[in-house]
């Protein structure tokens, strides 16, 4: 299994439009962020863990060219607001091929064909993704031998889904788990979480909670995503250094291999 981050920012993305600040401002490639979403390719199949507004931007920079499947976690813009960039590659495939599984709650499917009515009408003028809707309430297969599980979490108030897909978890935009999640995040090799600053936020985990969390979960690595332009790379790799190497922040482009 590979993972490949497409990009590790916030919804406004790193630098932020018009801030002057140290990270905003850096030379260092590691400190511009694009917005939340990953690649995980295993089994032969690529899957795509929400479709970010960068999408376009990050498939070119990343040379990415297929695209199996979409899991969703929530419907916020900055992890549905790139639906559109999928028609590429419903082009890119041939036959019964072209259609496009995407996953999430019942909630966030039932937002997505609400607000992008276009794409799930059966007879539409414009040019659309060819996708098919799939809610997942418990784990699957979508092949054998890779399994998908949604992890319930609170982001603030909302309950919205992380993924289990084998042995690596993403869960992104969370501020709490429920004890019964935590079940469901044994004996992982990777988890890649929410650390949006340093200092506590009522709807993310600060890096301090999601070193705590991490800790709860032990998994083999942990790598820190949806990163704000209050972090700095240089600084946070040193302050995640200190006495251990399973703390890893992320940076856009970053791959890695279970």
């Amino acid at each position: 299994m590979k993972i490949l981050v497409l990009g590790c920012g916030t919804s406004t993305g790193v630098p932020l439009i018009g801030c002057t600040c140290g990270v905003c401002t850096s030379a260092n490639e590691k400190n511009k962020r694009l917005r939340p979403s990953v690649l995980v390719s295993a089994n032969n199949l690529d899957i795509l863990i929400d479709t970010s507004p960068d999408l376009r931007t990050q498939a070119l920079k990343f040379n990415v060219k297929n695209i199996d499947a979409v899991l969703y976690t929530h419907t916020h813009a900055d992890h549905i607001f790139g639906i559109d960039d999928l028609r590429m590659f419903n082009y890119l495939k041939t036959g019964e091929d072209k259609f496009i599984p995407i996953y999430g709650s019942e909630t966030a499917l039932n937002f997505i064909k609400d607000k992008f009515d276009y794409i799930f009408k059966e007879k539409s003028e414009s040019s659309k993704p060819y996708l098919v809707p799939n809610v997942i309430k418990e784990p699957l297969e979508i092949k054998p031998g890779l399994k998908i599980t949604p992890i319930p979490v609170f982001h603030g108030r909302n309950l919205i889904y992380g993924y289990r897909i084998n042995d690596f978890a993403y869960i992104t935009d969370v501020s709490s788990i429920p004890e019964q999640s935590f079940d469901l995040l044994k004996g992982l090799k990777a988890l890649m979480i929410d650390a949006l600053r340093y200092k506590p936020h009522p709807t993310h985990l600060s890096l301090e909670e999601a070193v705590i969390i991490s800790g709860k979960i032990n998994p083999a690595k942990t790598y820190f995503t949806h990163m704000g332009h209050n972090i700095d790379y240089e600084e946070i790799t040193g302050i995640c250094r200190c006495g251990r190497d399973d703390l890893i922040p992320s940076w856009d482009g970053l791959s890695f291999e279970l």
